[in-house]
């Protein structure tokens, strides 16, 4: 496995949970998942993502409280759906975007669009809701009415696809999750938490792409005790890998 891609090609066919809330009604699947993520690259190609173009995408639950803040997950990955349906596009993602939005494309929850001024040839497309704003594509009804095949294109290991503090490639980013996968003993039994934004490349590898390579389950939104979690603080599992720790050199 070279590209992120190919994660998501291999969890169309895996078996098991890859997310878990206790605020979601239902597991998520690793099948349901890279067939919505394969949707989702063909959804975001209407709207003009391709090779090389910018997509920003803003973390956090469908119905924001008071106390959410972005980069954390609470009850849906739409983002981590988000982030890999832009990356099938070859586009390069930033999961922390500044208040003025210059991207091809601009993900973010519903709640939330009004604090990012867009660019003239900026997307908005909303998670959760309601959306009045008639030129705001809603991201899961027009996901669920699109094509479940794979989107078209080549995808290279050198191409860029994460801009956080530098931008990163596909061949970095699954490098370092094969290391992670290794140092840390993930399989397929693993629980691992999200604990820290996923903001950075670190928080990516490990919260996201190192459990897709091997089944592992990734759990959020609740008080349940991984046996691994991500974290920039404080964590209640014996083992806690700091995003500093699992990003690419």
């Amino acid at each position: 496995m070279q590209v992120l891609g190919d994660l998501v090609a291999q969890a169309r066919d895996r078996d098991g949970v890859l997310f878990r809330s206790p605020e979601r009604a239902a597991p998520y699947s690793y099948s349901d998942f890279a067939t919505n993520a394969w949707k989702g690259g063909n959804l975001l190609r209407h709207y003009g993502v391709r090779h090389g173009t910018r997509v920003a995408v803003v973390v956090g639950p469908k119905k924001p409280t008071d106390e959410d803040r972005p980069g954390y997950l609470r009850d849906a990955p739409d983002a981590l759906l988000a982030f890999l349906a832009a990356a099938l596009d070859g586009a390069v993602v930033d999961m922390d975007p500044p208040n003025a939005v210059d991207a091809t494309a601009l993900v973010a929850p519903a709640a939330w669009l009004d604090r990012y001024t867009q660019g003239p040839g900026t997307k908005g497309l909303a998670y959760g809701g309601p959306v009045d704003d008639p030129t705001i594509a809603q991201f899961e009804r027009e996901l669920w009415s699109e094509n479940p095949l794979q989107p078209p294109g080549e995808v290279a290991p050198d191409d860029a696809v994460l801009a956080a503090d530098r931008t990163y490639t596909h061949g970095e980013l699954m490098a370092e999750s094969s290391r992670v996968v290794a140092d840390y003993d993930i399989d397929a039994e693993t629980t691992v938490a999200l604990r820290a934004p996923m903001t950075t490349a670190g928080a990516v590898v490990v919260g996201l792409l190192a459990p897709m390579r091997t089944g592992a389950t990734v759990v959020f939104g609740g008080n349940e005790t991984a046996d691994i979690a991500v974290a920039d603080g404080d964590a209640p599992e014996e083992t806690v890998v700091r995003p500093d720790d699992a990003t690419p050199s």
